[in-house]
This record gives C-alpha cells, sequence and structure tokens, in this order.
C-alpha cells in the first residue's frame, strides 16, 4: 500500500467514523460503537480499506493516545491510595481477584482448555481485561442520572476507580513480561524484575511530569513565544515516553497510561493551557481511527470456533464477574451493594483498547479477537441499563455525600471550565473576630460545614475549624474569642481560579470552605464552601457528557 492509497483509507476511516457517531448518537449509542461498525463497513463488508504497514503506524499512535486519555480523565490515584484501607477497596479488590481467577479457568489449559494456546502470563494479561471495569461507562451512567453528588454514586464511582487500577496494573505486569521474550520465566527473580521496572518507570515519569515538565513549559513560552508550543512539547513528550517504556521493557501502551496519570494530578488551569487542541485531535482523528480498527480486524472467523470456546468465553467470564462484584459489595458490607456491584459489571471501551493491543501483539488471534470485541460491544450496550435500573431501586438519599469521600477524578467530569466567580456568593456574611466561642456556636454553626471564615472589619483574619473546638474546655468557651481559635496562613482563591483547583486546595489543607478574593485587587470579598461545589456537579451534571 503507497502513501496515497494510505491517507485514501484514512479519511474514508475518519469521515465514516464520525458520520456514523452522529448517526448512532440519535439512538443513543455509544460513539465506540460507532467506529467500530464504520471499520467492519469499510473493512470486511466492502474491502474499500484494507491494512498496510503505513496504516498500521497511524493506527497504532492512536493506542498511546488514547491510553494517555485514559490515564489523564480516569485515573486517579489519590483517591486510589485515601481508599486503600476503606471497604470500598476491599469490594473492588475482592471483585477483580475472584473474577480474575474465574477468567483464567478458561484463558489458561490448567482446568478447561479451549485451546488458546497461551502461556501463563499472557493468560493472565486476557483475564485482566476481562475482568476490568469501565470508569467512563460508570461516570457518563451516573452524569445523565443525576447521581453524582449521591452517596451511591460516589461508591460506585470510586469502587470502579479502584478496580480498573488494580486491573489495569496485572495487565501492564502480564504483558510487560510477555515483551521481556519467550525465555523468560515466571519465578521470583523476574517477577520483583518488572515489577521494579514499572515502579521505576511511574516515579520518574511522575516527577518530570509534575515538578520538571510545567516548568520547563512556562519557561519556553516567555521565552520563545511559539504558537502551540505547549501541544507540540505535550505530544512529543508522550512520544518519548513510549520509547522509554518499550526501552525498560514496559508495552508502550502502559508508558502512555502513567504519563497520563502523572499529569492528571496537575492543577486544572496548568492542565489546561499545556493541552490545547489534545483532546479535540484525539477525539476527532486519533481515537475514532484507533477503534474503527477493532472493526477492520473483525472477522466471522469465531463462527467457526468450537461452540462450547464461544458459550465458555462468553459465559464464564460473564458469571465470575457478575459473582465477583456481588461477594465483594456484600462482603465489605457496603451500603446499596447491588448498585456497587453493578457499576463494578461495566465494561466495554478500555476492554476494546486492551484485546486491539494483544491482537495487534498476536497474544489473541482473529477468531478470539472478533468474539471478545462483540462481547464488550454487548456490554457497550446493557450495562448502562442494569446500572441505571440498580440505582432507580434505591430510595433517593436525604443527605449529600461528604466531600472529603469524593474523589477528584469525579469533579472533573463535571465541573472543567466552572470558575470561583460562578459559585461566589458574595451576599454571604460571616462571623467576627470579636464573637465568643460559645456564642458563636450558638448562631452560626451549619449542619454540612466544619469550617468558617472569621473576618475583621470585612478583611480576611483567617479560618476557625469545628474539630479545633473540641480541645478547648467548654468552662472556657464565654470568655475565648475567635481570635484566639483561629488557623492562620489561610490559603485563599481568586474569582478567576478554577473551581476545581479550589477544591483541590481544600483536599490538601484539610477545610471544607476556601476565602474568595477579587482576581485584580486581592481584595477579600467572600468564601466558598466544599458543600456548594457538590451542588454545582449535580447543576453541570444534568447536561454533561462523556
Amino acid at each position: 500500500m503507497n502513501i496515497h492509497e494510505t491517507l485514501f483509507s484514512i479519511g474514508l476511516l475518519i469521515i465514516g467514523a464520525k458520520l456514523l457517531e452522529g448517526i448512532f448518537k440519535r439512538f443513543g449509542l455509544n460513539s465506540i460503537i460507532a467506529y467500530a461498525v464504520a471499520g467492519v463497513i469499510l473493512g470486511p463488508v466492502t474491502g474499500l480499506i484494507e491494512t498496510g504497514t503505513e496504516t498500521d503506524i497511524i493506527l497504532g499512535i492512536g493506542i498511546f493516545v488514547f491510553f494517555f486519555l485514559i490515564g489523564l480523565e480516569e485515573l486517579d490515584i489519590k483517591g486510589f491510595i485515601s481508599a486503600i484501607r476503606g471497604r470500598l477497596f476491599i469490594a473492588a479488590t475482592l471483585s477483580v481477584i475472584i473474577s480474575m481467577l474465574v477468567s483464567l479457568a478458561v484463558t489458561t489449559d490448567y482446568f478447561i482448555d479451549l485451546e488458546l494456546n497461551l502461556n501463563f502470563t499472557q493468560a493472565l494479561g486476557l483475564a485482566s481485561v476481562l475482568s476490568l471495569s469501565s470508569l467512563g461507562l460508570v461516570a457518563k451512567v451516573l452524569i445523565d442520572e443525576g447521581n453524582l453528588k449521591e452517596p451511591v454514586g460516589v461508591q460506585i464511582f470510586t469502587a470502579v476507580i479502584i478496580a480498573e487500577l488494580i486491573a489495569l496494573f496485572v495487565f501492564g505486569f502480564a504483558i510487560s513480561e510477555h515483551f521481556y521474550g519467550e525465555g523468560h520465566t515466571l519465578d521470583p527473580i523476574n517477577v520483583l524484575t518488572i515489577l521494579g521496572s514499572i515502579l521505576g518507570f511511574a516515579i520518574i515519569i511522575w516527577f518530570a511530569s509534575t515538578l520538571i515538565l510545567p516548568r520547563i513549559i512556562v519557561l519556553l513560552h516567555r521565552v520563545l513565544q511559539v504558537p502551540q508550543l505547549s501541544f507540540g512539547l505535550l505530544l512529543g513528550g508522550l512520544f518519548i515516553v513510549v520509547f522509554g517504556a518499550e526501552e525498560v521493557g514496559l508495552h508502550g501502551s502502559i508508558g502512555a497510561l502513567l504519563f497520563g496519570a502523572a499529569l492528571s494530578v496537575l492543577p486544572f488551569q496548568v492542565r489546561h493551557d499545556i493541552m490545547p487542541g489534545m483532546k479535540g485531535v484525539a477525539e476527532g482523528f486519533f481515537i475514532p481511527l484507533f477503534f474503527a480498527s477493532a472493526g477492520l480486524q473483525f472477522s466471522l472467523a469465531f463462527t467457526e470456533l468450537p461452540i462450547l470456546t464461544i458459550i465458555l468465553l462468553i459465559f464464564v467470564p460473564f458469571i465470575g464477574k457478575f459473582v465477583a462484584t456481588f461477594i465483594g459489595a456484600y462482603a465489605a458490607r457496603l451500603e446499596a451493594p447491588f448498585a456497587t456491584a453493578s457499576g463494578l459489571m461495566a465494561k466495554g471501551v478500555a476492554e476494546i483498547a486492551l484485546l486491539i493491543l494483544l491482537h495487534q501483539t498476536g497474544v489473541i488471534n482473529e477468531s478470539i479477537f472478533s468474539l471478545l470485541v462483540l462481547v464488550m460491544l454487548a456490554y457497550i450496550l446493557i450495562t448502562p441499563v442494569g446500572i441505571t435500573a440498580a440505582i432507580q431501586r434505591i430510595k433517593p438519599a436525604q443527605t449529600s455525600a461528604n466531600p472529603e469521600d469524593i474523589p477528584p477524578s469525579l469533579y472533573r467530569f463535571a465541573l472543567e471550565g466552572i470558575k470561583v466567580k460562578d459559585v461566589l456568593d458574595r451576599s454571604r456574611t460571616h462571623p467576627n473576630t470579636s464573637l465568643t466561642v460559645k456564642t458563636f456556636t450558638e448562631q452560626w454553626l451549619l449542619p454540612e460545614q466544619h469550617d468558617y471564615v472569621v473576618v475583621d472589619q470585612g478583611q480576611l483574619v483567617g479560618i476557625v475549624s469545628i474539630s479545633m473546638l473540641r480541645y478547648l474546655p467548654r468552662s472556657e468557651w464565654d470568655t475565648t474569642t475567635l481570635t484566639q481559635t483561629l488557623r492562620h496562613n489561610t490559603p485563599t482563591a481568586t474569582t478567576e481560579d478554577y473551581v476545581e483547583d479550589a477544591l483541590q486546595t481544600m483536599i490538601d489543607n484539610s477545610i471544607t470552605v476556601l476565602p474568595v478574593t477579587e482576581a485584580e485587587t486581592d481584595q477579600f470579598i467572600g468564601s466558598i464552601a466544599s458543600h456548594e461545589v457538590l451542588e454545582m456537579v449535580v447543576t453541570e451534571a444534568q447536561g454533561h457528557e462523556i
């Protein structure tokens, strides 16, 4: 295939994929289904497009861009770490482990030999794909149903974050071992080598992405003033990270995933500035091409597989996932376990991407790939209905979720582009430093607020936290003023700051309220509270699409 034929094929794929996306959207169908169908129509059905070396290179770039966006938009490392000791971590971990063990029954030949001809690590990689949960799909359902502020919505969202991270880590381990070469065995030294490579690479990427890259970009912008400089640096950096990952024995997609996850912890303003056009280029070009390639590689050859193989590959992982999610939810004694289990059942988008990767690297053949892609497309259609039905069975919550329990990545789905001035109530009054602690507790306390901004003649003085008053004997409440209980060196936000950044400041400083100053004059004009951000999440979520 020459360059002109390659360009013709890519042009047809992009046009066909985006046109079908618009048509499918009218019927409420996921865009990934439209892209895959476009590939099937233009490839196996009409034969208009055939893949070649040049096409495969461009489609391969889509893999890295897609995994970069997964890391950037879906992976919440801080939320994962904060949930390690909680019941949600237990539930999600049990669901992944049990599901993976059941899937191994059909991906290995130890229990049921389906003649997949996979070594153990390849079988483990495929099992991790079959055990994955899709955060993007869950987030869309929760937003569409207006459940982001409800405790059950936060619970489902957090559980899926944990499950997705665990399964992706196992997949990265499995495919990395595969790329070490056939001569390596799964001995303790090799396992530790692989884990060390993943951890070391992740630490380097994290350090470079969070501490070095933003400063370099800001400096170069000031000195060079080149249009779209940050976009070029980011895209070039992504490809260098992919190369580095391959050099240390990881697959490039895992490097792209880690790079995206590292950049996800940056403030919204920084991410907004260093990524102009990234999402547009990805969603308008690379991602449609990438998922259309699933259609190009699709084949009806799976119909020639033994009936027993088809049945077991479809239903054993499904039953295992179904049982595992309910065991995890009920064993951890979660509230609304049925709804959480239904959320953990969500699958489809990331799984198709991983299947394409396994197929392109020769781990699974065309027949197995085509069968499992069909299964994942069915998940995309069915699981949102199941999640919605499970949530609707629950009685409406009387209270909103505790802001401290909400993972930061949830806000990114609903608060992008919202500024502090959009939620600021300038008419709010604040307690004065002259008040005694007793008067303050009698007249100012609100059930949903734990911290209060304190002023003196309209000027910001500090914050008083209810948690700190417990250390003050009640006998002294009559004589102690708020001045003596203040938390000084108070962080602030300006009216032009993004709400997501203000919320992150609250989380970093363990407070639930943040003073606001005028961007131009630095004059104190009011405050915002975390529960107000929750209300903004609900308001913005009604019309937001993922």
